[in-house]
């Protein structure tokens, strides 16, 4: 396949470097110094549960009409990027290319039909913990490297099938779903209140669960994520909020959100596309989401000063 990996970060690098080494023809878009080390000295993967690698030569730009029409297009770009990026990467997609964002939220579809027919979109989702450990070199930290991924309609086709076996082929934990929007809002009800927690009380989960009236937030804060993807008539599941809190009870004292590791630096967030999207549906289906309204208004303060 022709692959283009739109946002060559931590998850562009590492599902893009892995369908590369499998043979599939992959061009990185990528920028700065990050662009200028893939073209120097390749990309490389450093992963602590799985085989560590280089791909040497990566074809790399940051110019999206270098590469031209491509099968399948990864867009892993933060979701603040999504407009400038959708916009930049028009070369690539012609009649028969598939998009399958990869990014935080639910909205990203939404976003992205502004710009492409809804017939070039399916809807996806990753659980992978992987960054960018210096210019051209990726670090996947987990156990896990899953893609999910389907149609919005939830029909069964060709195309599911091509990607899900290039994925498979290339060592992904790649399934097909028949209902990505509750895939999607599942994730989100996992990642939007604990990034929120995290990030007014600058805290990792170990002293959040040893605060009762924190964790008590915690949770009020995932029924809220529940009520508003059932005010939208997503079927999650009964005990969706259980499984989530088992999650975050499951994790080392030290874990931290990925938003919260941006707040800390100074960096810009993806804030708007967690909690701003529980916002966005509460109002949207006159549900109410004052913690979650809390976290948006607090971290758009805070993203309105990062660099």
């Amino acid at each position: 396949m022709r692959i283009g990996i739109m946002g060559t970060g931590g998850v562009g690098g590492y599902f893009g470097g892995l369908l590369a080494k499998a043979g599939h023809e992959v061009t990185f878009i990528a920028r700065g110094e990050h662009l200028k080390a893939i073209r120097s000295h390749g990309l490389k993967v450093e992963s602590a549960n799985f085989e560590s690698f280089l791909i040497h030569p990566a074809q790399a730009t940051d110019n999206p009409a270098d590469v031209g029409e491509v099968d399948l297009i990864l867009f892993v770009v933060k979701t603040y990027d999504t407009d400038s990026a959708a916009q930049l990467m028009r070369p690539m997609v012609g009649a028969q290319a598939t998009i399958l964002p990869l990014q935080n939220g639910v909205e990203s579809v939404q976003k992205l039909s502004r710009y492409f027919s809804k017939e070039n979109l399916i809807g996806g989702m990753t659980q992978a913990l992987v960054s960018i450990a210096a210019p051209g070199v990726i670090k996947h930290e987990a156990q896990y490297k899953r893609i999910v991924f389907g149609e919005l309609d939830g029909r069964e086709t060709p195309r599911l099938k091509m990607i899900y076996d290039a994925l498979k082929g290339c060592g992904v934990d790649a399934e097909i779903t028949t209902d990505i929007e509750k895939t999607l809002w599942t994730k989100l009800l996992h990642i939007a209140p604990f990034g929120g927690v995290a990030c007014v009380t600058r805290s990792a989960i170990g002293p959040i669960r040893a605060n009762n009236e924190a964790f008590a937030m915690l949770r009020r804060a995932m029924a809220e994520v529940e009520a508003v993807a059932r005010a939208k008539g997503v079927a999650m599941d009964a005990d969706v909020v259980e499984k989530a809190t088992a999650f975050v009870n499951s994790l080392a004292p030290n874990s931290m959100p990925s938003i919260l590791r941006d707040v800390v630096a100074g960096k810009r967030s993806e804030y708007d596309a967690l909690s701003g999207a529980v916002v966005r549906a509460g109002r949207e289906t006159n549900t109410a989401t004052p913690l979650h309204e809390f976290f948006w208004t607090c971290l758009k303060v805070v993203d309105s000063q990062s660099q």
